[in-house]
């Protein structure tokens, strides 16, 4: 069963979230320093894998989610939190030579390791990035979709994230979104939350989509406004 979320809807939403005043002044760095902290855990990075590429493969999960993200041949894609390359060289045989993908994590020696599996298998149209957790440094203006799989909930600065990412997409272009609807904390986000924060960032949820098979949920958004000013941004606070 789909959900599309209009414009209204998301605003109700957001009337529903909760202000609260920007974190605890915990360290944080100088480009992190003018957004708001996130009002909700962020999960620690326990794993590079989800689950084995072999049990995810049995149950059709990247071809799915490629589907209903719409990715195409000749399309150009980020893969945030890139990982072991599970959906980079999945998503860089379904866009084909005159396609592009770019892999990012914020971890160094996660994208030494992916880049010689790039190198090895001789994927020639992918290459590969090293993000902060303030900022993915994608080029402006390069992307159809932007993927974001079991890792949002490892965000440590959602808002800078976001803010940065947002100029990257191409005009028409969608933020693709799966993880689990559970808690933060839980290595989740539910899709109120998750709507939320992307709609704080002028992002509005286009469809929600119950992904059992890819553990969870598929939300699709696109960007309807522009970023706002950073001291403006409120942040989301979800309780159960």
């Amino acid at each position: 069963m789909t959900m599309r979320v209009a414009l209204a809807g998301v605003m109700v939403l957001l009337a529903a979230c909760d202000a609260l005043s920007p974190g605890n002044g915990s360290a944080r760095s100088s480009a992190a320093a003018p957004f708001p902290q996130a009002d909700r855990p962020v999960a620690p990075i326990v794993s590079t894998r989800w689950s084995s590429e072999e049990a995810r493969d049995r149950v059709n999960e990247a071809e799915d989610i490629m589907d209903r993200a719409g990715i195409r041949p000749g399309m150009t894609v980020a893969d945030i939190g890139a990982g072991e390359g599970y959906y980079t060289v999945r998503l860089a045989r379904r866009v084909g030579k005159k396609g592009r993908v770019l892999a990012e994590d914020i971890m160094p020696e996660v994208i030494e390791a992916l880049s010689r599996r790039i190198t090895r298998e001789k994927w020639d149209n992918v290459s590969v990035k090293l993000g902060v957790a303030e900022d993915p440094r994608l080029p402006e203006n390069s992307f159809d979709r932007i993927l974001m799989v079991h890792m949002y909930h490892e965000i440590a600065e959602p808002y800078a994230f976001l803010w940065h990412l947002s100029p990257a997409l191409k005009k028409g272009g969608e933020l693709i979104v799966v993880d689990a609807d559970r808690p933060t904390d839980q290595h989740g986000t539910p899709p109120r939350l998750l709507a939320c924060e992307l709609a704080a960032m002028g992002f509005r949820m286009e469809e929600l989509i119950p992904k059992p098979t890819a553990g969870g949920y598929l939300a699709r958004f696109r960007r309807i406004a522009a970023r706002p000013d950073p001291a403006s941004i409120i942040p989301c606070a979800f309780r159960d």
